[in-house]
């Protein structure tokens, strides 16, 4: 019986001997995922919260949320992006776009933003009338977009134009103003208060979707260069923020309607 109980006990050695060298060659061997599952977790207040992770993280929740609620500026009226051609948070936020960020591509390309276009859908928020915050920024534009100059021929600016009139959404404009003829196309084009030459080269100020096409902007895939300034677009309206103190209202007419009175 001893006998045997030896003979075992080395079995069971040797058995695990040749596990751990299973173990060692399998871990040469490729492996291949062959299905992958999985399933839908809700996540509702009807769960409950961990102590110790909650309390691990409120102290910076609460330094977070001081950053976000510092007051930066004042405005007098509520701002929104409702309107026919242009609306006056579409205005506001174009003209920050150029304010902000022509010092950067003057710095960096000894060029200057010519025109600024985004998207009437990018705009997520309002500026609600009273404190302006961080956080408006961040409800403003929730996006890690950043802000892109693309260099287009005069040909694309009228591709530019003529999208604007087919869309028929305010898309936030800064730079250019022109008029929709009766026959659906643009005219009077002016750029920074001059007129449109179609073979001058004209640096359009825009984010890093809408230059890739996003939106059906297909112009800007035909940009002759393309400068990112890594600069995000949520930075660019807290930094504007930071340096006012009453947000403007800004009606002047950029897009209008021949035949109509402004």
């Amino acid at each position: 019986m001893p006998k045997l109980k030896n003979y075992n006990a080395l079995t069971v050695y040797f058995v695990l001997f040749l596990t751990f060298l299973l173990g060692i060659s399998c871990g040469h061997q490729k492996l291949y995922v062959d299905q992958v599952t999985g399933k839908e977790i809700g996540i509702t207040d009807q769960q409950k919260e961990a102590a110790e992770i909650e309390q691990f993280i409120k102290p910076y929740r609460e330094h977070i949320d001081q950053d976000l609620s510092a007051v930066l500026a004042f405005a007098p009226q509520t701002l929104d992006k409702n309107g026919q051609w242009q609306t006056p948070m579409g205005n506001l936020f174009a003209d920050v776009v150029m304010q902000k960020g022509n010092p950067v591509f003057q710095s960096r390309e000894k060029k200057s933003i010519d025109i600024v276009l985004l998207n009437h859908g990018g705009i997520r928020s309002i500026i609600p009338q009273g404190n302006v915050t961080a956080r408006t920024a961040f409800e403003i534009m929730p996006f890690e977009n950043s802000l892109v100059v693309i260099a287009l021929k005069g040909e694309q600016i009228e591709e530019m134009l003529q999208y604007i009139i087919t869309e028929k959404k305010p898309h936030p404009i800064s730079g250019i103003t022109f008029t929709i003829g009766t026959d659906n196309r643009p005219k009077n084009i002016q750029i920074q208060g001059k007129p449109f030459y179609s073979n001058q080269i004209y640096y359009v100020g825009t984010n890093d979707y809408l230059s890739n096409g996003g939106d059906n902007m297909n112009f800007f895939k035909k940009g002759i260069y393309k400068y990112d300034l890594d600069y995000k677009l949520r930075n660019i309206l807290i930094d504007y923020f930071k340096d006012v103190d009453t947000i403007p209202l800004i009606q002047d007419q950029r897009i209008t309607i021949e035949g109509q009175q402004p």
